[in-house]
């Protein structure tokens, strides 16, 4: 809510023309603020302790020392809807409220089903907050694209007034547009969020009337293309003061726009459908869960928060394994995903076999692959893979060489990957002082760009040679400061330090020993390959690492 500042001189200042104020750590300064005492309204975007601060400056353009006020901020109103889908069974709880006669429960039609693909993943705690003796796996609500959909008895949003949504979607057909959620007028949905097929984009917007001479939805669709058989997070709000409309995309305004008026829609949230004159169309195809509303609008820092999905009372990420390829004990040209449940095989292609508890790779041609993207690399994410260099094939290789572990492909190159860079080679003495060289090279995880060069973290010291290593590449899309930021694991320790980070939309196949680059493949690998798991979600470092994956 809106506070009012007042700055003005200290005692004994008598030539103060102006401030600027900011919230501290951040970068920049308000535009000046003319005059010798003034007031300001602010708003502070989160909940929390907020530091205010000030400085003024002179006659003579001077800027002198800043003040700061620190000043606690309380957390906005909670949702009045939300559902997990993590029943076993009946309705989908709303957990919004504790007391049951208050609570807007979704009912499961036929073609709407619970499955163990929730996208919190494993769940740590219970919803009051105590851990759970045995983690359990978050279960999610899957919708067959022709029936399903989950409905509460009656409204939960006041349409008229200030809402906003958050809910994430994994999408796994474009034939037709599909509703991810909506509320019911007597004829129309007050609003929709959906899948666009003529825009290929996620979109929100909202019908001006609830009758057939009425617009049909205005709103606002995202600037990239929606991703197939990937976790994306999607957010809205709708603030009837201005008129504006937004949507947020994994975090991330795409765009706002300002609409008519809102009408009171009076029948029930819809999750998976909405009515359009008197009629159900646009089932969901896929998976929807985590669904929230707010009877207000929340700010650009709350809606990232929710994408982050941190857990409030652990404090560590929820992540959701997408895929998990283990070499232990599989033979054949084909390597599957059978514990994620998504269900992904990797193709062993070249050479490429499997050996001894590891996909063998000779780094000449050998690789695995699966039809991608396996991810939406414009939301956050966690990769790590357990990975053995061959140490007499790297020193075949040229200094400078740059082979991928594994990698995503956009059309001139890897979105991400985690790689080997061969930086030079090391004469040693044997036990007998015989003379030998060894390849001296560093892990790296990031992307190289059309032009060859690499944007990456690197690994503190040179590679170890001599057995497996664990290799984890993390991706927070929302960074402390809102921006993408790029990490690297070594066992379990970060090396290098936290890196702005863009990752590239890539649609093409995820890939085991190359990479892609100048319209080919490439970066082919010389090592042993144990596994590769990948997770929705960036996980918040080592303990979290530890806990989940291990060294």
């Amino acid at each position: 809510m809106k506070g009012v500042f007042s700055f003005a001189p200290a005692s004994g200042d008598t030539n103060i023309v102006a401030y600027q104020y900011k919230r501290s750590g951040t970068a920049a300064w308000s535009g000046e603020v003319a005059g010798s005492t003034v007031q300001r309204d602010i708003v502070p975007p989160e909940s929390g302790t907020y530091q205010l601060e000030v400085r003024a400056k002179d006659t003579a353009g001077r800027w002198g020392a800043s003040q700061v006020v620190s000043f606690l901020v309380k957390e906005g109103e909670g949702p009045v809807g939300r559902w997990h889908f993590d029943e076993s069974s009946g309705q989908a709880v709303d957990s919004s409220a504790t007391v049951a006669a208050n609570q807007d429960n979704a009912t499961l039609s036929t073609g709407a089903a619970r499955d163990g693909r929730g996208r919190r993943g494993e769940v740590w705690y219970d919803d009051a907050g105590l851990p759970l003796a045995t983690p359990k796996t978050d279960l999610g609500l899957s919708l067959n694209g022709t029936s399903g959909y989950a409905a509460t008895v009656g409204p939960v949003l006041e349409t008229r007034s200030a809402y906003s949504f958050s809910s994430w979607t994994r999408l796994d057909a474009k034939a037709a547009d599909t509703v991810v959620l909506s509320q019911d007028g007597a004829h129309y949905a007050a609003f929709a969020t959906w899948y666009d097929v003529e825009s290929d984009s996620w979109c929100f917007g909202g019908k001006d009337k609830d009758e057939a001479t009425g617009n049909g939805y205005l709103g606002v669709c995202g600037t990239q293309k929606a991703k197939l058989n990937v976790w994306t997070h999607l957010a809205g709000s709708y603030d009837p003061a201005s008129g504006s409309l937004s949507l947020y995309v994994n975090g991330r305004l795409q765009n706002t726009r300002t609409v008519a008026g809102g009408w009171s829609a009076n029948g029930p949230l819809q999750i998976g459908r909405f009515k359009w004159a008197d009629a159900y169309r646009g089932y969901f195809s896929g998976s929807i869960d985590e669904v929230a509303v707010w009877q207000r609008v929340l700010s650009a820092e709350e809606i990232a928060k929710e994408a982050r999905t941190l857990s409030a009372h652990s404090g560590l990420a929820d992540v959701e394994l997408v895929a998990r390829w283990s070499a232990d004990g599989a033979t054949g040209t084909t390597l599957a995903d059978t514990v994620s449940g998504y269900g992904r095989v990797l193709a062993l292609a070249g050479g490429a076999a499997l050996d001894s508890g590891s996909v063998l790779l000779d780094g000449v041609d050998d690789a695995a692959t699966t039809a991608g993207p396996v991810l939406d690399e414009d939301g956050s994410f966690t990769v790590t893979s357990a990975v053995e260099l061959d140490q007499a094939a790297l020193l075949a290789k040229d200094i400078g060489y740059v082979g991928q572990v594994v990698g995503q492909r956009t059309a001139d190159g890897s979105s991400w990957g985690l790689w080997f860079e061969l930086a030079g080679k090391e004469t040693k003495l044997d036990d007998e002082d015989n003379e030998y060289s060894v390849p001296v090279g560093f892990w790296h995880f990031g992307r190289i760009d059309a032009a060859g060069k690499g944007h990456w973290v690197s690994s503190d010291e040179a590679a170890d040679l001599g057995s497996p290593v664990r290799l984890t590449g993390v991706f927070d899309a929302l960074g402390e400061a809102g921006e993408g930021v790029a990490r690297l694991y070594v066992g379990l320790a970060q090396n290098d330090t936290d890196m702005a980070y863009t990752s590239l939309t890539g649609s093409g196949e995820f890939a085991v020993g190359k990479g892609y680059g100048a319209a080919s493949w490439k970066h082919y690998l010389p090592a042993r390959v144990q596994e590769v798991r990948l997770w929705a979600g960036a996980m918040t470092g080592s303990d979290q690492i530890d806990a989940v994956i291990g060294d």
